[in-house]
């Protein structure tokens, strides 16, 4: 089996044989359906791939649809003009770029064509043009198609204040040509990772609809458990021998690693697509999507943002509030959510609110790490910590866990942890805290408890350990564990055969450290 890592010419991925996932008949329904589109989706979720097979389509190359859905569905294959603009490739942090880069694929469509263009009028002008000619040339309206058009925008986000109001003002005069061209064009599809519904690229142009939450669309990109099991059960086979584990664990194993993304009230479950070719063809589980590249404009946004991400996370939100960006760096939850670090985990339809989260245990682990690692100081080496740590449990070293988190927490630069009032050095506490554990959970099966003023309560397990703890802020330990058993979480454990350690320990707001620690 041939997996198209990085290939998103569908033309290519047919004709050299990759494995494909058929999409085809959801194509299908769009192009009939509708007329102006917008999908947003995380980096690396297909959506160029999914261009790729619109513009073949329209320009009739029915050869390659041999055997797919879209076969029996078209009967009339015809060919349209298509104009394909791809943002991807660019680095738009220099002045002058993202002009010259539309002004290229403007030029370039006027040669083509054979058009003897005044270059003393707006390219959004020229682009009506070219529009018009188009269909006064061939008789059918022309098919636009943008990929990543918000590329421009998120490359000086929060960087570049001035360079970011031009890159918006230039996109918006050209996109504002599709209302002046209404006439001449059959199909608009845009894609891109955000929603700037606001300070709206799309003003003065027909609104897109916007499919990115609609149920009959959720797994137009990504792959589905079904299409999983379809298409990739020999894969899977290879990888449980190589894993030395059963079929339906390895199946579980990815399923933990990769899945988890939900686009819809529907609740499908959507595999990352990048990632799971990329463990196909590796034969191994690993951290690829978010190793492919470091999202540095969430960094910027969070180091401004008021909120911790556990005042982010495990929280019902109503649609307005993740899926519309306000162009606010106080609030990073929509770009974090269109991102792709967060997703959809439950809907509550009695509210019409949404519990968000972390999809999968590759995104938890690497945006936790990514935002520990800024949090704690560059120079901590919080990932390897967590894996010792983590490794000390799962033998019983108790001890030795003591003592790395005790080291590892006084090792946070003073200036970090030195908090002024009480409510501070509360949120300090419990975000250090909330890192440390969420991190943890990634390789343990874990259960937070309900946190209240000055304590944190969580249990760990183990496959041979069970590990309540209850750390609590500048009071005792003996206070801490009385609350453990007042709280009476040991109970379900007790006809278990794991071992049960009960821990209470005192963190100290002046040392930013361990303090008192007892095992009951």
């Amino acid at each position: 089996m041939k997996y198209p890592i990085g290939i998103q010419s569908f033309d290519r991925i047919i004709e050299d044989g990759f494995v494909y996932v058929d999409k085809t008949d959801m194509l299908y329904s769009l192009v009939k359906e509708g007329s102006i589109y917008f999908l947003s989706r995380p980096r690396r979720f297909g959506k160029s791939l999914l261009l790729s097979t619109l513009k073949n389509y329209f320009l009739g190359r029915k050869e390659l649809f041999k055997g797919l859905k879209m076969e029996t569905l078209e009967k009339d294959w015809k060919v349209y003009p298509v104009f394909h603009i791809d943002f991807n490739g660019g680095n738009f942090t220099q002045k002058g770029v993202l002009q010259r880069w539309i002004d290229g694929y403007v030029s370039s469509w006027e040669r083509e064509m054979g058009i003897e263009a005044d270059k003393s009028l707006p390219t959004g002008l020229r682009f009506i043009e070219l529009l018009k000619t188009a269909y006064e040339k061939s008789g059918l309206r022309a098919v636009v198609l943008v990929d990543e058009y918000d590329k421009p925008i998120l490359d000086v986000l929060d960087y570049d204040k001035d360079l970011e109001e031009e890159h918006r003002n230039i996109l918006k005069g050209f996109y504002s040509t599709f209302k002046g061209a209404d006439e001449y064009l059959q199909f608009v599809f845009l894609t891109g990772v955000t929603k700037f519904s606001q300070v709206s690229v799309f003003s003065g142009f027909n609104q897109p609809k916007d499919i990115s939450m609609h149920a009959k669309y959720e797994t137009l990109c990504g792959i589905s458990q079904e299409e999983l099991d379809e298409n990739f059960r020999e894969p899977m086979e290879k990888m449980a021998e190589a894993y030395k584990c059963s079929y339906e664990e390895m199946k579980n194993r990815l399923k933990l690693q990769y899945d988890g993304y939900h686009f819809s009230k529907q609740m499908t479950d959507v595999y990352n697509p990048f990632s799971l070719l990329n463990a196909f063809d590796a034969g191994e589980i690993n951290d690829y999507w978010f190793k492919s590249g470091t999202p540095t404009y969430l960094i910027r946004l969070l180091t401004h943002s008021d909120e911790n991400m556990n005042e982010i996370t495990g929280k019902y939100y109503s649609p307005e509030e993740f899926i519309d960006y306000k162009a606010n760096v106080e609030q990073p939850l929509p770009m974090i959510y269109q991102s792709g670090y967060l997703t959809i985990k439950e809907f509550d339809m009695e509210e019409m609110t949404f519990l968000l989260d972390f999809p999968n245990n590759e995104v938890k682990r690497g945006f936790l790490t990514m935002v520990a690692s800024s949090y704690f100081g560059d120079k901590m080496e919080t990932a390897s910590w967590i894996r010792k740590a983590v490794s000390q449990l799962k033998k019983g070293e108790l001890d030795d866990f003591r003592t790395g988190m005790t080291s590892f927490l006084a090792s946070i630069p003073y200036t970090m942890r030195r908090k002024e009032n009480e409510r501070e050095k509360e949120r300090y506490f419990h975000y250090t805290f909330y890192l440390i554990m969420r991190l943890i959970s990634v390789y343990t099966v874990y259960t937070e408890k309900v946190q209240s003023h000055g304590r944190v309560d969580c249990i760990v397990e183990t496959p041979d350990y069970v590990y309540i703890f209850e750390f609590k802020l500048d009071g005792t330990a003996d206070e801490a564990l009385r609350q453990i058993e007042e709280k009476g979480y040991a109970r379900e454990y007790e006809s278990d055969n794991r071992k049960l350690y009960k821990i209470g320990a005192v963190f100290s707001s002046e040392t930013g450290t361990i303090e008192e620690w007892i095992v009951g």
